[in-house]
C-alpha cells in the first residue's frame, strides 16, 4: 500500500506546540494515524538550513532543543527516533540522480521543527527517520526542485513530512504580544491565497508568491519557514490531489495550516 502515501506539510509553530498541541496537533496526529505504515520518514524542517542538500545518517538521531527561554518541561521531552543508513543512502542517491549535490551528516539530530510534529504524529517512534536540510539561499525554486528529486521515493514507501509554517513573522508576533493581541490582516489573507493557489494547482503563482500574494513579504521576511511547503509540492508531482487538513492561527501571527498532497 506504499503507493498510497501522500506528501505532507505540517506546522511546528512555537516550541510550546509540543506541550499544547491543540487543534493543529490533533489534526496532524489524525492524518498520520490514517496512513499505511511507511518504510521510513524523510523529515524536512525549516530549522536545518545548509548550503547543499544534506542527509542525516545518524543511527539514533538526538532530540535537539534548539530554543531558549521556554518552560523547563520542554527540555525534558525526547523523541527516541532511530535512523536507517540504507534508507539515507537511497535519499542521497535520489538527489544525485536528479543532479543535486548531496552531503551526508553522521551526527545530525532532530531539531524542534522535526521532532515536535513527529512526536505528535508517530508517538511510538517506531519508523526510521531521515532528516534532510533545506537551502534557503536557493529560495522556493530550489525547494521545489529538492522535492521533485524526492518524488521517486514516495512510490518506494517513503513518507515525506515537511515542517514549517504558512506565516512566520516573529517581529509581528512580538508587537502583537506586547499590545492588544490582534492578528494582522495579512495573516489570514496570505493563508487564504496559498490555499486557493494550491487548490487550483497554480504552481507558477505559488513560486512567485512574493510578488503575487497579499502580504507575501510580510508573512515571510525570510523564507525558510515556507520552503518546506514547496518541497512537499515538488515531491507530490504534477496533478497531485491536495487536501488542507488544518487551518488556524496560533500566537497571533503563526498560521498553522497543514496540507496533504496525494500523488496521482
Amino acid at each position: 500500500m506504499s503507493h498510497h502515501l501522500p506528501t505532507l506539510f505540517v506546522p511546528h509553530g512555537a516550541p510550546t506546540f509540543a506541550l499544547r498541541p491543540g487543534a493543529a496537533g490533533a489534526a496532524i496526529a489524525a492524518a498520520a494515524g490514517a496512513l499505511p505504515s511507511p518504510r521510513a520518514i524523510i523529515v524536512v524542517s525549516a530549522h536545518w538550513d545548509t548550503v547543499e542538500p544534506t542527509v542525516g545518517f545518524a543511527d539514533r538521531p538526538e532530540t535537539i532543543h534548539d530554543f531558549w527561554g521556554f518552560p523547563e518541561a520542554l527540555y525534558a521531552l525526547r523523541y527516541p527516533a532511530t535512523g536507517c543508513r540504507e534508507a539515507a543512502e537511497e535519499v542521497v542517491a535520489a538527489l544525485q540522480s536528479a543532479g543535486l549535490p548531496a552531503q551526508a551528516d553522521a551526527g545530525r539530530g532532530l531539531d524542534h521543527g522535526a521532532w515536535v510534529p513527529l512526536r505528535l504524529m508517530f508517538p511510538e517512534a517506531d519508523i526510521p527517520v531521515i532528516p534532510l536540510s533545506i537551502q534557503s539561499r536557493g529560495g522556493v525554486q530550489q525547494a521545489y526542485r529538492l522535492g521533485q528529486a524526492l518524488a521517486p521515493l514516495v512510490a518506494r514507501g517513503f513518507l515525506i513530512i515537511t515542517s514549517g509554517n504558512v506565516t512566520h513573522n516573529l517581529r509581528d508576533y512580538q508587537a502583537a504580544a506586547a499590545s492588544d493581541g490582534q492578528t494582522p490582516a495579512y495573516v489570514r489573507q496570505f493563508s487564504t491565497w496559498i490555499s486557493e493557489q494550491i487548490s487550483a494547482g497554480a504552481i507558477d503563482a505559488l513560486l512567485d508568491y512574493r510578488r503575487q500574494a497579499p502580504g507575501g513579504v510580510q508573512a515571510h521576511p525570510s523564507e525558510e519557514h515556507l520552503l518546506p511547503l514547496y518541497v512537499a509540492l515538488g515531491a507530490a508531482g504534477q496533478n497531485a490531489q491536495p487536501q488542507r487538513i488544518h487551518a488556524g492561527i496560533d500566537d497571533y501571527v503563526i498560521a498553522m495550516d497543514a496540507y496533504s498532497f496525494l500523488p496521482q
